[in-house]
């Protein structure tokens, strides 16, 4: 049967869709922003705001997802990595989500314990996956946020650490199997992990990929994201 015949390729027919839901909900959130500009002080806050802003976050975030995995799949994702600073790539990641933060009233702070101020890695690619984990932190965060950044046997370590409940049992005991499914009482699909796992394992140097692991503790008592870059 020709191709033409077949009619299209699903995943390209989906690929397609999410492209123009995001231009649709970039649109959104343009106007959204236009339209809260408008109004009086006094009702320019509130925690119905913080809600929303969240949510176009997560939308965003989630269609980025989509959109990369799909690229993956073909094998046409761009990957170019470079030497970053990483004090300007963090405060770069916490302003996006400055407005979120401060809705939903939470202390962000972020710490670097490395002499080298440079990260070698792609910075769109691992922006999207740093963004995707704070958007997942402060759904769940009580009070504050903490990014770190150190090195570990000569790899770089990026840890997004939340003082909330933490990860779930399952999901540490699954990590290996980053799409669990979907969870009826969370709605998570795990595919933001599998995105990141994907996105770290692009990083390669001298045979040793990127990765990633979840954990809970850390500096702020709750749920632990690590990234390692070589």
């Amino acid at each position: 049967m020709s191709e033409d015949k077949q009619g299209l390729d699903f995943s390209t027919v989906i690929a397609s869709t999410v492209h123009d839901m995001k231009n649709s909900l970039a649109m959104l959130m343009q106007t959204h922003s236009q339209w809260l500009a408008r109004l009086p002080e006094a009702q320019r806050s509130g925690s119905e705001l913080g809600v929303m802003e969240h949510e176009f976050a997560h939308l965003n975030g989630m269609l980025v997802q989509l959109l990369g995995l799909y690229k993956l799949g073909v094998n046409q994702l761009p990957m170019c990595p470079g030497y970053h600073e990483l004090d300007d790539f963090i405060e770069a990641q916490l302003a996006a989500h400055q407005d979120v933060l401060s809705h939903r009233d939470l202390l962000a702070s972020y710490r670097i314990d490395t002499v080298n101020p440079l990260g070698f890695f792609d910075r769109e690619l691992i922006g999207s996956v740093v963004s995707n984990i704070l958007n997942n932190a402060i759904r769940y965060a009580g009070h504050a946020l903490l990014i770190t950044v150190s090195e570990e046997d000569d790899q770089l370590l990026l840890s997004v650490n939340d003082d909330g409940p933490g990860y779930p049992l399952q999901m540490l005991e699954r990590q290996s199997d980053y799409v669990q499914g979907i969870n009826p009482s969370s709605g998570s699909t795990g595919l933001g992990l599998y995105f990141a796992a994907r996105i770290a394992a692009l990083h390669e140097r001298d045979g040793l990929q990127g990765r990633i692991e979840i954990g809970n503790g850390g500096p702020l008592g709750g749920g632990v994201f690590r990234l390692y870059l070589p």
